[in-house]
């Protein structure tokens, strides 16, 4: 176990060896106390405080005049919105009973329409939509800024949904029943008051729900993240105080909440419930709820886990796993027989424990979904998608095999899966690349190719420019792949305006991703685009991931910096003209690469960050991401975050470029004030830059495509201003 440090025993930890030569606004220590006491504008964490709010209107004042008052911003944000709302934009669609649904907005619509119709409509291309809920009349209905975020409906017929609604864009949601027979909310129907929570269908009159419940016994049933670690059962008519307890986890639980999930076959009869119940960011323990009771099942702490089949778990390790006296290497896609899981000491048998898939070394796992008989996956081989299918045969072996096939796929294309039926044996698949637009197609039961349903239309002129992927070498040596989308004609002299765009966490991948709002405002206006799949993401499976958690962060920062100097190496840009790019855990990145290497950079778009790494946990919900970052309460890790963390490493008289720093006030994903701290810091030392905070739309920025182009025209217009003027 842990420990987190007290006061006494941080008074005598020693400071990072960079605060030698201390920033003027590095803590005296590394005790919480201090840190806060180094902490000129603790006032601005308050969300909606008195010196917050007029910190961003004054701020936005300022930026507003600087960006949308440029001559190009209107033509930019013209073109964003007409590609946000376009009507020839591709309907993603999901099964829903005999049907399809969707989710639609446009420039009528902004808020979105959920909405349904038929394969045979859709397959047509003119689909006749039926709307079942118009959010944007439900919110001038109820007064309230409502944000569509999702519907789960009951299998098999799903007519019966929950309905998540956001007020504003948050992750927290109020939940409604609606029936999809009748297109009416359900009288008296399951109704949740707004909460970040964890909900599944156990049948047509029972929920499992994680949620807050209240205090109990004087103690919230919230974890330091804000997230639920009690699970209860729910019947129709009861309020939440009355619901039964059926899984609880600590308060002391780390990750995103506790959860239940019920996996069902083809048929829609209940084939197994888990529950999981994260340990910190990544870890979790899995139970099985059997008769009443949950059983911890033998898995390890790190594990996906993708779908059942009978009396079968598909999963994938994220570490290495040995098991009865056999190891699977992470990122093997396995299947485990649930009796076996169960035991303390499992006994294995041949069959009780077979590998579906094992990757190899620039090989993994981007997405599987499980069907009635067979296993469907996308395998990313160098950061570009393959899709697969596995089927279990016995016949020319003793014991049988999983045998795989390769499906046919565009080359050197993203790959996703979309939405699967266990009851139809279909799968949605999707295919799109920097230059090439997306494509739905429908994949059938035995089918060697997906059938294309629809063809996304090009937003902007690709027959001018090129994809190359190339690599650079990082720090410590590790070969770092990017692509660069580039005109094919570009002069290799050091002058083409390059955009830097990096994550390098959380395990998640950026495959080449057609990008239609930075095809049209960027590359059309003779930009260059730089996508770096740096460590920390998952683009070569788990251990990619992990290689840059905790302590070993700075190697995400190093592979983003060696990228960029690979860039100037080519000739392909310079530092005058290359700007990085990255939101959320990108924030990290873009602010950490600023003060690590002004000199690298001519500009920075920080978006939505998290920058004080510090005192991030103790702002909602950062503690859930200790898993990633470690925990600044614990000496030595305080000591490796302190050296990277860029709200306290800003120095005087330093290069740093003018950055853009942009937020928004409603996002309770990562809290406001790190990017309202990091711009008061860096006006108050004297230096020059733009800050944007938005008062509606989350995190996501997905609650309103009117806003989303505004969004998206600030962020072209500075970076022409810094790179290209």
């Amino acid at each position: 176990m842990r420990l987190l440090m007290t006061a006494t025993a941080l008074a005598a930890l020693a400071l990072p060896a960079m605060a030698q030569d201390r920033p003027p606004h590095f803590p005296a220590d590394l005790t919480p106390e201090a840190v806060a006491a180094a902490d000129d504008h603790l006032a601005l964490e308050e969300v909606d405080g008195a010196e917050a709010m007029a910190f961003v209107r004054a701020s936005n004042a300022r930026s507003l005049g600087v960006l949308e008052g440029d001559p190009r911003y209107e033509e930019l944000r013209a073109e964003a919105e007409a590609i946000l709302t376009a009507s020839d934009r591709l309907p993603y669609p999901v099964f829903l009973g005999e049907g399809l649904g969707n989710f639609w907005q446009d420039a009528t619509n902004p808020k979105g329409l959920w909405r349904r119709t038929t394969l045979e409509s859709y397959r047509g291309g003119d689909a006749e939509w039926d709307t079942l809920i118009d959010v944007d009349a439900l919110a001038r209905e109820e007064g309230r800024d409502w944000v569509w975020k999702g519907a789960q409906c009951l299998a098999p017929d799903e007519t019966r949904c929950l309905v998540n609604l956001s007020d504003g864009g948050k992750d927290a949601v109020v939940v409604r029943e609606f029936d999809t027979a009748t297109k009416t909310w359900v009288e008296g129907g399951f109704n949740l008051p707004e909460g970040k929570h964890r909900l599944s269908w156990l049948d047509q009159d029972t929920l499992l729900v994680a949620t807050d419940f209240g205090p109990e016994n004087g103690q919230s049933t919230l974890t330091e993240s804000g997230y639920p670690y009690i699970i209860k059962s729910l019947a129709r008519g009861q309020t939440l105080d009355q619901a039964t307890e059926v899984y609880r986890g600590e308060q002391g639980d780390g990750g995103y909440g506790v959860s239940a999930s019920v996996y069902r076959d083809a048929e829609g009869a209940v084939e197994a419930v888990l529950f999981r119940r994260p340990l910190d960011t990544f870890s979790a323990e899995t139970w099985q709820w059997v008769d009443g009771e949950a059983v911890e099942l033998n898995l390890p702490e790190r594990v996906g886990i993708h779908g059942t089949l009978g009396r079968q778990l598909v999963l994938s390790p994220d570490e290495d796993w040995t098991i009865g006296g056999q190891t699977i290497s992470g990122g093997t896609l396995v299947a485990a027989d649930f009796e076996m899981l169960r035991q303390a000491e499992p006994v294995m048998t041949n069959t009780s424990l077979t590998t579906i898939f094992r990757p190899g070394e620039r090989q993994s796992l981007q997405g599987v979904s499980v069907m009635r008989d067979h296993v469907l996956a996308v395998v990313s081989d160098n950061v570009v998608g393959t899709l697969k299918r596995f089927q279990f045969v016995t016949g020319d072996t003793r014991h049988g095999e999983w045998r795989g096939t390769d499906l046919q796929v565009p080359e050197n294309s993203a790959v996703s899966l979309g939405d699967s039926s266990k009851k139809s044996g279909r799968a949605f698949v999707s295919a799109q690349g920097f230059l090439t637009p997306p494509t739905l197609g429908l994949l059938q039961q035995t089918a060697t190719a997906p059938e294309t349903l629809r063809a996304a239309p090009a937003k902007f002129d690709a027959s001018t420019h090129v994809v190359e992927q190339f690599e650079a070498t990082s720090t410590d040596g590790t070969k770092i792949p990017y692509f660069v989308v580039m005109p094919r004609d570009l002069a290799m002299d050091g002058t083409a305006p390059t955009i830097l765009f990096g994550y390098g966490g959380f395990q998640v991948s950026f495959p080449p991703a057609y990008k239609p709002e930075m095809g049209k405002l960027w590359l059309e206006n003779g930009g260059v685009f730089v996508q770096a799949n740096i460590r920390g993401g998952g683009e070569f499976g788990p251990e990619w991931h992990q290689a840059a958690l905790n302590e070993n962060r700075q190697r995400a920062f190093d592979d983003f910096a060696a990228v960029g100097k690979d860039l100037i190496a080519r000739k392909i840009t310079s530092p005058d003209h290359l700007g990085i790019y990255g939101r959320s855990n990108g924030g990290v990145l873009t602010s950490v690469s600023i003060t690590q290497n002004p000199d690298l950079f001519d500009a920075a778009v920080i978006e939505s960050p998290l920058v004080d790494m510090l005192r991030y946990h103790e702002l909602p919900a950062g503690a859930s991401w200790i898993g990633e970052y470690g925990d600044p309460r614990i000496p030595e890790e305080a000591a490796w975050i302190a050296e990277y963390s860029a709200y306290q490493q800003l120095r005087p008289n330093a290069d740093y470029p003018r950055v853009y720093i942009t937020t928004n006030t409603r996002d309770d994903r990562v809290h406001p004030g790190h990017a309202r701290k990091f711009a008061a810091r860096l006006g108050e030392m004297g230096y020059d830059h733009l800050y944007f905070e938005d008062t509606a739309g989350g995190h996501s920025n997905d609650a309103d495509p009117i806003a989303n182009a505004r969004r998206w025209a600030r962020h072209y217009v500075y970076l022409m201003q810094q790179l290209m003027d």
